[in-house]
C-alpha cells in the first residue's frame, strides 16, 4: 500500500486542543497501527468482535480503526457527547465486546455507569489519560510489535460484503438504528474525493 510506495509522504498531522502537534507520515500508520491490531488481538479481540472507538478527533482513533480493519473486527464511531443510558442502548443493541474512550472530560464516568447498568463483560481501554478499572491505551501499545502477522486462516480473514463499520442513526424519530457497512463502503466515497 501506500506505506511501500512513499513511506516519508505525510498521512496525518494532529494537532491538541492545546496547540502541540504531531505528525505521521504512511509508514508510521502503517507501524502505529500494526502495533494496535497486535494490542487489540493480545486483549482478546478476534474478527466479528464489535469495538466502540468514543476518541474524538484524537490521533489514536486512526490508529485504532486501521487496526480493527486488520483484525476483522467490527468499528462502532460514537462521539463523547453520549451519556448512560445512550452507551446502554448501544452496548445492548450492538453487542459491544471492547471500548476505547478518550480520557477527556466525563465520558469514561458515563461509560462506567452503563456498563454497571446492563451488566455486560466489556473490556475498557483509555487513549489520552488512566481510570482505574481501564486498560491504558496509550502503554499497551508501547509493548506490542510493529509487525502485524495477517490471519491465513479463511475463517479469520474479513473483506468484501463482510460487516466492518457499524454506525447509530441520530434516533431523531425514535430510538437510533444500526446501519452496518461493509469493507466495499469505502468504495462508494471514491467518486465524492474525484469529483469533490
Amino acid at each position: 500500500g501506500l506505506a511501500e510506495k512513499c513511506p516519508d509522504k505525510e498521512a496525518l498531522i494532529y494537532v491538541s486542543n492545546d496547540l502541540e502537534s504531531r505528525r505521521f507520515t504512511f509508514a508510521d500508520m502503517k507501524k502505529y497501527s500494526n502495533m494496535t491490531a497486535n494490542y487489540f488481538r493480545s486483549m482478546g479481540i478476534r474478527k466479528g468482535d464489535k469495538v466502540m472507538l468514543v476518541l474524538k478527533r484524537h490521533y489514536q482513533f486512526w490508529f485504532s480503526i486501521l487496526a480493527l480493519h486488520k483484525l476483522g473486527a467490527i468499528v462502532i464511531p460514537a462521539t463523547n457527547q453520549l451519556v448512560q443510558h445512550d452507551f446502554t442502548y448501544r452496548f445492548k443493541a450492538a453487542d459491544v465486546k471492547a471500548i476505547v474512550c478518550t480520557g477527556d472530560g466525563d465520558v469514561a464516568h458515563q461509560v462506567d455507569l452503563a456498563i454497571e447498568e446492563c451488566g455486560m463483560p466489556i473490556t475498557k481501554m483509555m487513549a489520552n489519560g488512566t481510570k482505574d478499572g481501564w486498560f491504558s491505551f496509550d502503554d499497551g501499545i508501547k509493548g506490542c510489535s510493529d509487525v502485524f502477522e495477517r490471519p491465513t486462516d479463511p475463517e479469520e480473514l474479513s473483506c468484501g460484503n463482510e460487516p466492518n463499520l457499524m454506525f447509530f442513526t441520530s434516533g431523531t424519530t425514535g430510538y437510533p438504528k444500526i446501519a452496518t457497512h461493509s469493507h466495499l463502503y469505502a468504495l462508494g466515497h471514491f467518486i465524492t474525493a474525484r469529483y469533490w
